[in-house]
Order: C-alpha cells, then sequence, then structure tokens
C-alpha cells in the first residue's frame, strides 16, 4: 500500500493516513480551479492548442523524454477532467495509477488485447462476468489464445490448469450472480509461484470494501458505471494497478480508442465524493435484507458473503470491509413463482444494472439467461427460481417490508 497518497500539496494538513471517504472527497482534486470554481471543469475539447512552433517542439521534446505530464495534443490522448478522475480512482485503490475506459466491457477487452498475444493461455473462473468468459472463450480463440474455464474456489483445479503458455488468470471477487469471494492470498501465491499475471473484476466489492492490489493482485477492472458512478446516469470502465502496467495500457488504449468522454469522467468525479456514504448504507441494507430473507420460509436459500451459509463467508469476513449492496436468493418454486415476487414488489425497479442509488430486481433467467432453455442455464448454474436484488440506499425497514408483502404471492 502507497505510503503517500496522490492528493495536491495544498492537502499536506490532511492526517498522513486520510480515510477512504476523505480520499474519495479530495484525491485528484485541484485546490484552486478555473474560475475560482469548487468542482474540477469539464474541459469540453477534441484538441489542444499551442501558442507557437517552440511551444510545440517544446512540447514534443518533452514527451519522447516522458515529461509531458499535465500537456498532451489531441483528445485521444488525455482530458483533464479524466485525469482528475483517474487520479482519485488510483488513490482509492492504493493503486500506482489508473486508466479509465468508456465502458467496463472496453476496459477488460482492452486490457486482455494489450496483456495476450497468439499462443497464450488464459484460466478463468467460471463465475467471472459472462461477457468477459464469452470475450476469453469465443473472441480471443480467433486469434490464437486459449482458455480454460475452472470452478470458483477450486484452487486444485485452478493450479493444475495452468499450462507453460499460461499467461493470465482472470477472476472476480465477489461474482455475478452467486457472489462468491476469492482467497485472493491464496490466488496471489500460485499465479506468483508461476510467475502468471493476475486480473480480478472487483466492482461488487469497489474499493471501499475490497482493495485486491493489497492483497499482491496485478491489476483491478471495474465497472465504474455500477458503484463507483452510483447514480445509473453513466457507462465507463477503470483499471488500477501498478504504473508500468497502467502506462502499458494507457498505450494501447491510444490506439484502440475506448477512451471516457469528459463529461461522464466529471460525473464519475462527482459520484465518487459519495461514494463511502452510499456503499456504507449499501452494506447495511444487504446485511439486513440477506439475514430477512435467509429467515423467510418461501425462500429456499439466500446467496450473500455476510451469512454464514455462504461457502465463502470466513474469506470474506478476513478480506472484507463490507459485503455490499448485491443479495441473490432462490424462492420456493419455479420461474412463475420468481416472476409474482418480481411483479409484486413496489420499491425495486425490474432493470440489470446496480450499485446505483435505487434498488435493481431482476430474475437472471429472463435479463441475462433468456435465450437459453432451463436445462442449458442449469449447466451455467443458473436456476429459474434464482432472484438478484441489487440494493440502493433507501431504508431498509421499507425494503423489508415491500420484500415480505411481495413474498406472500410466491
Amino acid at each position: 500500500m502507497p505510503t503517500q497518497l496522490d492528493l495536491q500539496p495544498s492537502l499536506t494538513d490532511l492526517p498522513l493516513s486520510p480515510g477512504l471517504s476523505t480520499i474519495a472527497v479530495h484525491a485528484g482534486a485541484e485546490r484552486v480551479n478555473a474560475h475560482h470554481a469548487l468542482t474540477p471543469p469539464v474541459v469540453q475539447t477534441a484538441t489542444y492548442t499551442f501558442a507557437d512552433t517552440a511551444d510545440l517542439s517544446d512540447f514534443m521534446e518533452a514527451r519522447m523524454w516522458g515529461m509531458a505530464k499535465g500537456r498532451t495534443e489531441y483528445g485521444r490522448y488525455g482530458n483533464p477532467t479524466v485525469d482528475a478522475a483517474e487520479k482519485k480512482l488510483a488513490a482509492l485503490e492504493g493503486a500506482g495509477a489508473a486508466v479509465l475506459y468508456s465502458s467496463g466491457m472496453a476496459a477488460v477487452t482492452s486490457t486482455l488485447l494489450t496483456l495476450l498475444q497468439s499462443g497464450a493461455h488464459v484460466v478463468i473462473t467460471d463465475d467471472s462476468y459472462r461477457r468477459t468468459r464469452q470475450f476469453c472463450l469465443n473472441f480471443l480463440r480467433k486469434f490464437g489464445v486459449e482458455c480454460t474455464v475452472v470452478p470458483m474456489g477450486d484452487y486444485a483445479a485452478l493450479e493444475a490448469a495452468i499450462r507453460p503458455t499460461t499467461k493470465l488468470i482472470i477472476s472476480e471477487s465477489p461474482t455475478n450472480p452467486y457472489l462468491r469471494v476469492l482467497d485472493l492470498a491464496r490466488l496471489v501465491e500460485v499465479a506468483k509461484r508461476h510467475n502468471i499475471k493476475t486480473f480480478v473484476d472487483a466492482t461488487f466489492a469497489t474499493p471501499l470494501n475490497l482493495r485486491p492490489l493489497d492483497f499482491g493482485i496485478d491489476l483491478v477492472v471495474h465497472s465504474a458505471t455500477k458503484y463507483l458512478g452510483g447514480h445509473n446516469d453513466l457507462l465507463a470502465g477503470v483499471v488500477a494497478g501498478d504504473e508500468q502496467l497502467i502506462a502499458l495500457l494507457r498505450q494501447n488504449l491510444w490506439m484502440l480508442g475506448g477512451v471516457l468522454d469528459p463529461n461522464n469522467a466529471y460525473l464519475l468525479v462527482r459520484g465518487l465524493k459519495t461514494l463511502a456514504l452510499r456503499v456504507e448504507q449499501q452494506n447495511r441494507n444487504g446485511q439486513r435484507v440477506a439475514e430477512f430473507l435467509e429467515g423467510h420460509p418461501k425462500v429456499e436459500r439466500v446467496w450473500y458473503p455476510g451469512l454464514a451459509s455462504h461457502p465463502d463467508h470466513q474469506a470474506a469476513k478476513t478480506q472484507m470491509r463490507g459485503f455490499g449492496g448485491v443479495v441473490s436468493f432462490e424462492v420456493k418454486g419455479d420461474l412463475a413463482a420468481g416472476s409474482r415476487l418480481v411483479d409484486g414488489v413496489k420499491i425495486p425497479i425490474i432493470a440489470p444494472s446496480l450499485g446505483g442509488v435505487e434498488t435493481l430486481i431482476e430474475q437472471p433467467s429472463l435479463m441475462s439467461y433468456y435465450e437459453m432453455s432451463t436445462e442449458e442455464r442449469l449447466v451455467v448454474g443458473i436456476k429459474d427460481n434464482l432472484i438478484r436484488l441489487a440494493l440502493g440506499i433507501e431504508d431498509a425497514d421499507d425494503l423489508i417490508a415491500d420484500l415480505a408483502q411481495a413474498l406472500e404471492r410466491v
């Protein structure tokens, strides 16, 4: 963990080890902005100007030596609003640097295209985001990259899948939709023994609940669309890690082009300022709702790492500061029983995604896996009676009362 955070010199009166909420508000922020504005401005430009040819030559010379900090010539290569968001995110993760993308999937795909080449092999856990699995199994295969899927939590199977050509282990913590939690120290030990890089999606955790880099993970990725933005009004992705690795990713981002625009960067900075407050409430809501559901006679099983019944509860207790705002559960009955519950609630809104201030609800069988038959869904672990509840910041008592009345319809 860095001993000095990337805060502006004028913030040196802060504690030497500021808390995560303080970092979320102040890291990467200028004390004096244009026109004396409190918030960082949206620098809405596609290109940047030079006073004369000498100014241009000085910039080009500085860039050749890696000294052109805070200056560029074209919008795809950088933007001050995006830079401010990246600094804030790097500080929250305890990372050397962070790079922003136009979406979470752009962050994943650009990273994999950067780190892998023909003949390489990757290992991915089976409860990882389905689009990431599809990219590894289908898209990368066309370019000569092989992929092995192993069961989440089976570290013997993971190590057995490693080959001399294995370059990357990809996983997620907590996972979607069963909230499985990695034993990060164990994963890192296996990876380092075989000289393999690790890439972990921690979208469900946020840096407030889990910082994989602290455990030795090489790169952490987030769909910033979710908790980091927090208001369901932007698309963004971020990768954080060692400064040299991030510099390599940034070089390829300039070529691949999936950059984040300044308006979404501005919204992301705004959302990050309340991240700690929102996540704290969502953690409380998650725990209370999970405990209520586990005790309800019409619920077969609840998946939430804050419950002792969860298979990774001990790992979650050891590594996480909170257990998050997503609760997955199985109602007693079939797909229709689950639909009666989803249609019966008054507060949660039927929608994909998670991490915003509003509570969202969905049946994975109807949302992400609709094109599959029941039998095909069972092969990938999705039951028809499974419901995913992404809790917002509403009052827990209201959410519980609403679920209770809706469960009467099941």
